[in-house]
This record gives structure tokens, C-alpha cells and sequence, in this order.
């Protein structure tokens, strides 16, 4: 009896098979804790290195902060020479008052300013209309100058470097301070539709490259009190300016002071595009899911704002962040709101399966070919083993094949020019996997697995969402070729255990799936219809809780 009993334990070895599956998942934990800790210790050394451009300045060395303008225009004109003169696009035109003899520098910038309003307006001004008392034209050009933006600096550094940033600038003899002029006039790409958001119904309208004008589509999009912007400064070699922007009456404080100290400890020599900003103030930089939204739609990020959320918009780019952001977020659409609940739910729900096949279905296809068979119908089983014939790469190595092969054509559609592009990805999928299964290197089977991947990736709106679920689909192949069925659920598993813990400015990534919040279902999986969608998402902890 004892010996029968003994013939039904597993040997050693299945043992030792079961220890090392269930110390992956442990080592993994370790490791990326591990990880977040040597990488986030020195999150806390970034500086505070933005400011409110209506903070002070920050301390400056005791010549810097002494240099200030006399009214000497020579000596205050020698002086702004020797900080920005040697720039050959700086230009300086002397002039002469004709009825006073006021003597005078205006100071510009070629291609930053309107040469018309330049020439025409604030020459014509200086040389024939300028009050004859000198030290009293401050007071006359803030009345008299036609611009709606005149500001005196008294500081020859920062007047130097609103000159490089685009102001056209003034000084008279006698005045002891510079004259800063906005004229708007530097060439900038018009509006147009979204490239990367594309919609079949709604608004065609995208931010653009400039920050005033991406600022003013804002405030386009409706009368509103409630709409406020707060501008930064950032960067110590090349400064920019950054807005946040949201609704004053419905935003949550303390979300609003978590975004204002990020974004005032960003201190960098040059934020070149809003991703610098994303990967600088988000919650765990060690994460593939992205914890900001990015998005060129205007209406995308008034919407954000009316939920409670803040947008962060930087100048020369024009995408905008918004902030929080969640998981179910990254697979909405505004078209989703722009028909009726019906379709809009359909629609979500194709994005939501297709992106688990986006996921799943390479690591899916290795698990049922490579260790459980059985769990395949018979007839679709023979059908696979015989299209498998002569094919001589086990299953991870075919799948690698194919997939690295659709990642590097879907890589060269972007980078080529647009005629060409799309026709390039679409001839070369084709041929290429014509010609692996003639040639016997992969089986049709798996082209119609990973071309259904490929095609569901590309139904997820938002790009970096995409990216990101591309990238673990290989994690997942990799589990599935070690593990089975065992390490394709392990490797899902993880994925749900990392989104639980994973948060964007407070709010949990999975909100509100977990933690569960039912009244906020009604735009998750599906979109009811607007009559019912009366309050606004309690993951915010808005201050106005009703919809108007």
C-alpha cells in the first residue's frame, strides 16, 4: 500500500519545476523594487528651476544685479551690446525725434517681430509724434504707443533676454529703463487637423506650435470665467515658457498644487517637447504605461478640464499634457461622444478587446502550440499541424520572426514620406509574409495571428498607449515560451498587479475598476446616454460634483 502510494508522487523534478514558477513572479517584484529604488533616489536632487513669471527673479551675482539702466543712452546701449550684440539677427535702429531731437535705440530681432507694425507704426511714432519732454515718455508711450503689451524693465539682463525671446525693445535718452513691446509676427504653421487623432466627426481644429495661439484656441472653444492659465519659465540654457491650464471652480486643490510643484522643480537646459515634461513629473518613471495623456485636440482637452483634470501646454509643441490620466482613458475617443451611446459603446468595446488581442495574442498562440495542444479543437488542431509541416523554428522563433518583421516596416511607413509610406507597409507586409510561407519559415496560421495583432493595435487612439502594449506583447511571448499557459496568465497577472499599484498624480490607474466606484462605470466599458451622466468622476474629488 505504502508503495503504491509513493508511485503517485511526482519526482524530484516536477518539484523542482513548480519552486522556480512560483519564485519568477517573487523575483520580479524584487528586482523592480530594487530597481525603483537605485533610480528614484535621485529623483530628490532635481532643483526647483521653474518659476511663475510673476515670482521674483532668482539671486543673481551682485554686477548682474547691479546693472540697471541710467538714461544714458550710450552707456545703456553699450551695455545691452555687450550682452546680446555679437547676434547678427539682433538688430539696432537709431533714430531722431524731427520735432525734438530726442535721440533714441530700438532694438529687434530679425524675423520675431511684424515688420510691418514695426516700421510703420512704432517708427513713425518715435520719429514724428514723441512728446518733447524726455523724462516724462514713459508715462506718454505706455498711453500713446497702438500695442496692447508695454512693459518697463529695469534690469539689463532681463531686458537682454525678452529681447531674444521675441520683444522688440526701446530706448530714449533720459529714461532710465528699457520699453518692452509685444508684435507678435514670427512665422508659425497654421491650424489643422490633428495628425495623430484623426476623427471622422468632430472638430478639425489642433493645437499648434506657438503657446499664445494654442492659449487662445482654448478660450475659443466658449465663453468661460471659469478657464485659468498660469505661466512658467523653464530652462536654464534655452528658456520656454509652460501654461497650466484649468477650471477654477471645478479642480481639485490639492491635484492643482501637486501639478504646480512638479512642474516648478523641472530644471533642465531645454524642455525641446511637452515629452520632456511627461517623463520628468510622473509618478513612477520605471513603468511602461504612460501616466499622462498627451493629445493635439483642443475639445479632447477642454473636456479633461470640465472633468476636473489640469492640462500642461509648452511652447513649440503642440501636444498638451493632461493630467491625471487612466488606464480606460488611453482607449476613449472623442468620436465616442460625438455620436450617439449606442455606436460610442460599440466602438469602446471593439477598442478594449482589441487591445487584449494587441496583447495576448502572440504569447496566446505560443501557449496552445508549443505546451497545450489538447485544449485546441481537433479539427483546428489538425489543420495547424499540418500547415506547421516543414517548418523548422519551434513557435517562439517563428513568432519573433514575424513581429520583428511588422515592427520594423510599421517603423519605416513613419519615418518615409507620406506618398509612400503607407503603400511601402502595406506591399511589404504582404509580400513578406507571402514569401516566408512559401519559403517554409512560418506557418499561414500564425500570419493570420499576428496580422489580427497588427490590425488591433492600430484601432487603440492613443499612439504611446499603442507603443506600450506592443512592447509587453514580447515580454508576454517570452513567459509563454518558458511557462506555458502558466506564464502567459502569470505574465497577464502582473500586468493587473502593477496597474493596481500604478497611480497618476494620486489618482489610481485603474480607477474605477479598482478601487470600485460603480457611478463611475457609466464611461468606462460603456457610454451611457448623456442624460445620465450627471456627475462628474468622483476619482477627482472635484469641488462641483454636478455636470451643467
Amino acid at each position: 500500500m505504502f508503495g503504491m502510494i509513493l508511485s503517485y508522487i511526482p519526482g524530484w523534478a516536477i518539484f523542482a519545476q513548480a519552486g522556480v514558477a512560483m519564485l519568477v513572479p517573487l523575483l520580479l517584484a524584487y528586482v523592480y523594487k530594487s530597481l525603483y529604488k537605485l533610480v528614484g533616489s535621485g529623483r530628490g536632487q532635481i532643483g526647483y528651476g521653474a518659476r511663475t513669471l510673476s515670482q521674483q527673479q532668482p539671486a543673481q551675482a551682485p554686477e548682474e544685479s547691479a546693472a540697471r539702466f541710467t538714461g544714458n543712452l550710450q552707456a545703456d546701449l553699450q551695455a545691452v551690446k555687450s550682452g546680446i550684440g555679437n547676434n547678427s539677427d539682433v538688430h539696432f535702429r537709431a533714430f531722431t525725434n524731427a520735432k525734438t531731437g530726442v535721440q533714441g535705440i530700438v532694438i529687434h530681432v530679425d524675423g520675431m517681430q511684424s515688420d510691418r507694425l514695426l516700421s510703420m507704426e512704432v517708427m513713425h511714432y518715435l520719429m514724428y509724434e514723441m512728446p518733447a519732454a524726455p523724462q516724462s515718455s514713459v508715462e506718454v508711450a505706455g498711453h500713446r504707443l497702438p500695442f496692447s503689451e508695454l512693459r518697463q524693465e529695469e534690469h539689463i539682463r532681463d531686458f537682454n533676454k525678452s529681447v531674444l525671446f521675441g520683444h522688440a525693445a526701446l530706448l530714449i535718452e533720459g529714461l532710465p529703463c528699457g520699453l518692452l513691446i509685444e508684435m507678435p509676427g514670427a512665422p508659425s504653421r497654421q491650424a489643422d487637423e490633428p495628425v495623430s487623432e484623426a476623427l471622422l466627426r468632430g472638430p478639425r481644429l489642433g493645437f499648434t506650435e506657438v503657446l499664445s495661439e494654442n492659449t487662445s484656441i482654448l478660450r475659443r472653444q466658449g465663453l468661460s470665467d471659469q478657464l485659468e492659465m498660469v505661466s512658467f519659465r523653464a530652462g536654464t540654457a534655452i528658456e520656454r515658457e509652460i501654461v497650466v491650464a484649468y477650471m477654477k471652480d471645478i479642480v481639485n486643490t490639492d491635484l492643482l498644487d501637486e501639478v504646480k510643484n512638479r512642474i516648478g522643480k523641472l530644471d533642465m537646459d531645454f524642455l525641446a517637447e511637452s515629452g520632456y515634461i511627461e517623463q520628468l513629473i510622473e509618478d513612477n518613471y520605471l513603468s511602461p504605461f504612460q501616466q499622462l495623456q498627451n493629445t493635439e485636440r483642443p475639445d479632447r482637452v477642454l473636456a479633461a478640464l470640465l472633468e476636473g483634470r489640469v492640462a500642461i501646454l509648452l511652447d513649440g509643441t503642440p501636444f498638451a499634457l493632461i493630467a491625471p490620466v487612466t488606464f480606460s482613458m488611453l482607449l476613449q475617443s472623442p468620436e465616442d461622444y460625438y455620436e450617439r451611446w449606442l455606436p460610442g459603446t460599440l466602438l469602446r468595446l471593439l477598442r478594449f478587446a482589441a487591445s487584449f488581442l494587441a496583447l495576448m495574442a502572440p504569447a496566446l498562440y505560443i501557449s496552445f502550440i508549443s505546451f497545450h495542444p489538447g485544449l485546441i479543437p481537433t479539427e483546428l488542431a489538425i489543420t495547424i499541424i499540418k500547415t506547421r509541416q516543414g517548418v523548422p523554428f519551434p513557435s517562439l522563433i517563428e513568432v519573433l520572426i514575424l513581429e520583428v518583421s511588422i515592427e520594423i516596416l510599421r517603423e519605416a511607413g513613419i519615418r518615409l514620406p507620406k506618398p509612400i509610406g503607407p503603400a511601402m507597409g502595406i506591399v511589404g507586409g504582404l509580400i513578406i509574409g507571402d514569401a516566408a510561407v512559401q519559403a517554409g519559415i512560418v506557418s499561414p496560421f500564425l500570419v493570420i495571428t499576428v496580422a489580427v495583432t497588427a490590425i488591433s493595435s492600430f484601432s487603440i487612439p492613443m499612439y504611446s498607449a499603442g507603443i506600450t502594449l506592443r512592447m509587453l506583447r514580447f515580454a508576454g511571448m517570452l513567459f509563454a515560451s518558458v511557462l506555458g499557459m502558466y506564464g502567459t496568465i502569470l505574465f497577464f497577472l502582473l500586468i493587473c498587479c502593477h496597474l493596481t499599484k500604478l497611480k497618476s498624480f494620486g489618482v489610481p490607474y485603474l480607477t474605477p475598476i479598482s478601487p470600485f466606484r460603480l457611478s463611475d462605470w457609466k464611461d468606462l466599458l460603456l457610454r451611457a446616454p448623456m442624460a445620465l451622466m450627471k456627475r462628474r468622476p468622483l476619482m477627482m474629488k472635484t469641488r462641483l460634483k454636478q455636470r451643467k
